[in-house]
């Protein structure tokens, strides 16, 4: 990994806060098990809105329900009342067919995740590329030990994360989540080293997530040349604020 002390920071680096949907409610899970969940409430719009109001212009938000393919009628309606503050909206989880592509779109996201059906329908990547066009589509690459995983995390790909983010890249790809499943929810700490080894193998925009725990981590990602940073249970345990890690950026 380059020496993150010579790397200038990416220009466009994006903090998106989380928020996780399940059921309707605010929540996260430990290493992505829906049995190790913590609820935060059941009013995400209200979180949202305290995202906006301490600066977020773009928020990360996540089906979990469609991720484990259960019904989502109560997320999607969340997710069309988050959509109503005017923030703009990275979204996945289940997005894994055209229609639902579209209807993600047509609802007013900004930016739709594929997760699993990059590895199980790579065409949809493809067709996604091509109809709403780069900027729109994240690949999301969830992985343990540097193996993808699917299915809500409960399944190995069987590929490793830096050949899919290759391939992806070589197709026209352009945005990439990356998370170290292993510290999802943890407050473990930021892998920075992988996710800019990604960053840098691939050629891609490389947004981090998973271990966030301090504003070392917001550091350490900003100065790593990559292209954001997801930051979810940190800030609603109050580790810091979300001003706070704006703060950070802008003193660096």
């Amino acid at each position: 990994m380059p020496n993150s002390s010579s790397i200038t920071p990416h220009s466009s680096f994006t903090i998106f806060p989380a928020i996780d949907l399940r059921e309707g409610k605010v929540v996260r899970l430990s290493e992505g098990d829906p049995d190790r969940q913590t609820t935060y409430g059941d009013n995400p719009r209200a979180w949202a809105q305290r995202w906006m109001a301490e600066g977020a212009q773009w928020l990360h938000v996540i089906n979990l329900d469609g991720a484990f393919g259960q019904a989502s009628a109560n997320n999607l309606a969340v997710l069309n009342q988050i959509l109503g503050t005017g923030v703009k909206v990275q979204f996945g989880g289940g997005l894994r067919g055209k229609s639902n592509l579209r209807a993600a779109f047509e609802a007013g996201i900004s930016r739709a995740v594929v997760g699993t059906a990059a590895i199980e329908n790579p065409s949809l990547v493809d067709w996604a590329l091509d109809t709403f066009g780069p900027e729109r589509i994240a690949v999301g690459i969830d992985a343990r030990d540097g193996q993808v995983m699917v299915r809500g995390w409960s399944k190995s790909a069987g590929v490793s994360a830096l050949d899919l983010a290759r391939d992806l890249h070589a197709r026209g790809l352009v945005w990439c989540n990356f998370t170290d499943v292993a510290r999802d929810g943890m407050q473990t700490g930021l892998n920075v080293a992988a996710t800019a080894d990604l960053a840098e193998a691939s050629g891609l925009n490389v947004v981090a997530s998973g271990g966030v725990a301090t504003l070392d981590d917001v550091r350490r990602a900003h100065a790593a040349n990559l292209s954001g940073l997801i930051i979810g249970r940190a800030l609603y345990e109050s580790n810091f604020s979300l001003s706070e890690a704006f703060d950070v950026m802008s003193n660096e």
